[in-house]
């Protein structure tokens, strides 16, 4: 029982054991007012164990975190992370917005694909480039791009990149996380070039060159280094190129070749392959010929086979 003698009314032993109140055990008609300490139901609601066994409402349910404790205690191996490779950048310059990334998507210790597309289409004016897990990456993009071309449809005007950061980061926000989709979003409209990162967890930034993934410290170096106000396209484009570099060369989950994408008002370049820094050489398919005589033999066995005579007895049917 909850009450004992000298303990006052049902509100104030309640109000008292649950770190939540009245609120989060009894139902609306049995609580008056949650400041007050007198607890007076109802005429038509009577004061019956039915009444205290409501399941609770409301608040965040720390259950199936003391379950995953206990599970651990008895012995099981928890999932262990999942660990994702990129490196992808972003930089504004003095007429708009240059993108780029590797092209190495990676399954564990594992080069899945070595020329992979990791800056996804949202918006003629607007491009995206993801790290994290892929399918992730491809899905939040492909929403969102939708959403913003049913948007152009409606109103009838070119989408704003305010616009995509906002739908990218209130969806990533909603899921805390398990969404592994940190983005690069860059884009030029009415209000000129904008650069955002969007982070798995919802938060957002805005910066004039931003940098994400497994290999962004390496690549941050070079344009904390060599980035300035006002650099053309060309310059641009080398410095996005120089740092991915520098994430391929740096990180074991970033590699292969560099992708470039230059968006400037009313046109884009999506530049595939722009650079290949990791050619790969493969054997000549003439093979290779040596003469007779080249290679020292040292030692020489001969086996002879033994003949074997096989019987094979047929019998005729009868007719």
């Amino acid at each position: 029982s909850l009450l004992t003698p000298g303990e006052g009314n049902l509100g104030e032993t309640f109000c008292r054991l649950h770190p939540l109140g009245l609120h989060h055990l009894l139902p609306p008609s049995l609580i008056r007012h949650p400041c007050r300490r007198s607890l007076s139901p109802s005429p038509n609601v009577s004061m019956s164990g039915a009444a205290l066994e409501v399941p609770p409402k409301g608040g965040f349910s720390f259950d199936l975190c003391r379950r995953n404790e206990m599970l651990v205690e008895k012995g099981l191996n928890p999932p262990s992370f999942l660990k994702t490779g990129t490196t992808i950048v972003g930089l504004v310059f003095e007429d708009g917005v240059v993108l780029g990334a590797d092209t190495r998507a990676t399954e564990g210790p594992i080069v899945a694909d070595k020329n992979c597309e990791k800056i996804h289409y949202m918006a003629p004016n607007i491009y995206c480039c993801g790290a994290g897990t892929a399918a992730d990456t491809e899905a939040v993009t492909d929403m969102v791009s939708s959403q913003l071309q049913l948007h152009r449809y409606a109103t009838g005007r070119e989408s704003r990149v305010v616009t995509a950061l906002t739908l990218l980061k209130s969806h990533l926000f909603s899921y805390q996380g398990y969404v592994s989709a940190a983005l690069v979003l860059g884009g030029v409209d009415v209000t000129g070039p904008h650069l955002h990162t969007i982070y798995p967890h919802g938060s957002t930034d805005t910066l004039p060159f931003a940098t994400m993934g497994s290999g962004s410290l390496a690549a941050m170096s070079v344009f904390e280094s060599k980035y300035r106000e006002g650099l053309t396209k060309d310059e641009g484009i080398n410095l996005v190129c120089e740092a991915i570099c520098s994430g391929i060369f740096n990180d074991l989950g970033s590699g292969s070749n560099v992708d470039v994408c230059v968006i400037t008002k009313g046109h884009v370049v999506y530049l595939r392959n722009y650079q290949l820094p990791n050619p790969r050489t493969y054997i000549s398919s003439r093979g290779y010929s040596f003469n007779k005589g080249q290679t020292e033999v040292l030692s020489t066995k001969i086996t002879p086979l033994k003949q074997k005579a096989v019987a094979t007895v047929v019998d005729f049917m009868e007719e």
